[in-house]
């Protein structure tokens, strides 16, 4: 009994101490650093930052890390360009076509269909009306993956959710799909050497971008 006594005049005497507060004055921090950071916020006010602001617009010019430029313009003058010129430097490999399937599966078939008939989910239902089967466009893997990146019509770019390597592997899937649907032969893969390697050379050859008239590629951007 005195020691049920005892344990209530405790918790009566925490609980006391515990809701004790002041209104004026900021309450204890347990592990402040949680939420109070070593670092500055980007949307922080400091008065080191001229006008006080820790977020700045970048230097002018520049660009972000591992972008690369992309020569061809969103204009019809620039996909005709890109559908002359450009040519895929990855090599036609099992690994990359298997890679490319995969990444169209995620991106391009809710739309082109899983054969590129353009019979896909939204197409069935009626979400989109009018995508073409791809055996019956004249597309070019430098069109096909211009598309990608710009976008055209009511296909949006899908130039920050891909890369470089990733386009250039569902362009070749784009264009096995399309010779598959014309009943063309199979096409060879390619020797499995000649796949993207860490080497300074195959690294120019995809980042530029491989073409017959001119013209340079980029790191970091969407297919069809």
């Amino acid at each position: 009994m005195k020691s049920l006594f005892n344990k209530s005049i405790l918790f009566v005497f925490g609980l006391s101490a515990v809701s004790c507060v002041d209104n004026s004055k900021p309450n204890y921090q347990y592990m402040p650093n949680m939420y109070e950071t070593v670092s500055y916020e980007p949307y922080g006010e400091y008065d080191i930052f001229e006008n006080g602001q820790e977020a700045k617009l970048p230097a002018e010019g520049s660009v972000p890390r591992g972008w690369k430029p992309y020569d061809y313009e969103d204009s019809n003058e620039g996909y005709a360009a890109a559908k002359a010129e450009l040519e895929n430097p990855l090599p036609y490999t099992e690994d990359n076509l298997a890679a490319g399937r995969q990444l169209y599966t995620i991106y391009c078939a809710v739309c082109h269909g899983d054969s590129g008939d353009g019979q896909g989910i939204l197409v069935e239902r009626e979400k989109f009306l009018g995508v073409p089967s791809y055996d019956s466009r004249d597309i070019t893997e430098g069109s096909t993956y211009h598309v990608q990146y710009h976008g055209l019509n009511a296909m949006g770019s899908y130039a920050s959710q891909t890369s470089i390597e990733e386009r250039w592997q569902i362009t070749h899937y784009v264009m096995s799909l399309r010779e598959e649907l014309l009943g063309n032969p199979e096409r060879e893969f390619e020797d499995e050497m000649e796949t993207l390697t860490p080497s300074v050379d195959t690294e120019n050859d995809i980042t530029e971008g491989t073409v017959s008239g001119g013209g340079s590629e980029q790191e970091n951007q969407n297919e069809e």
